[in-house]
């Protein structure tokens, strides 16, 4: 006989603690609840009044949004073609308008050959401006463009004749 004073350990108490050993808590016993306790203990910041949750002003939000997407560049470059006028002055840009950009070269279409004129000879300073102030709109040249000439073709079957002669003259 054994001295021992402690009842022998029954099978189902023994069976409960291998149990709660494994599982955990009974009162945890579902493996949603299981679930909903890991992903507590690792969500940390995400939970609704953690650290870490206070309100991101929006555009901090749009910016960082802008970043991840790639839209940097076409958003620089639409904010140059619609400030415009700031960059070249109002007179200039009332008598010139950017046309698009396409492969880093931004094209302008002016008025009169003579504001074509003007514009080729600030063509270095409207390029430094630009890439100043819009460093990833990408634009690397400025080209000029004169008044679209008007086209003397009538028909589609028409011939190459003598010209228009002395039209301009």
């Amino acid at each position: 006989m054994s001295d021992d004073s402690s009842p022998p350990e029954s099978e189902a108490s023994a069976v409960y603690r291998r149990m709660r050993r494994v599982f955990g808590d009974p009162s945890m016993r579902s493996s949603d609840a299981r679930k909903r306790a890991a992903g507590a203990r690792t969500r940390g910041a995400s939970s609704p009044f953690g650290a870490g949750r206070d309100p991101a002003g929006l555009d901090d939000v749009i910016d960082s949004l802008t970043r991840v997407m790639g839209w940097t560049s076409p958003l620089a470059r639409g904010e140059l073609l619609s400030a415009w006028s700031s960059i070249v002055g109002e007179d200039v840009a009332a008598r010139s308008q950017p046309v698009g950009i396409e492969e880093g070269v931004l094209s302008i279409q002016c008025d009169s050959t003579a504001w074509a004129t003007q514009l080729r000879m600030m063509q270095g300073d409207i390029l430094t401006s630009i890439v100043r102030t819009f460093p990833d709109a990408g634009v690397a040249s400025v080209r000029i463009l004169g008044p679209g000439a008007p086209s003397w073709k009538r028909g589609p079957r028409s011939v190459p004749g003598r010209g228009p002669r002395d039209t301009y003259g």
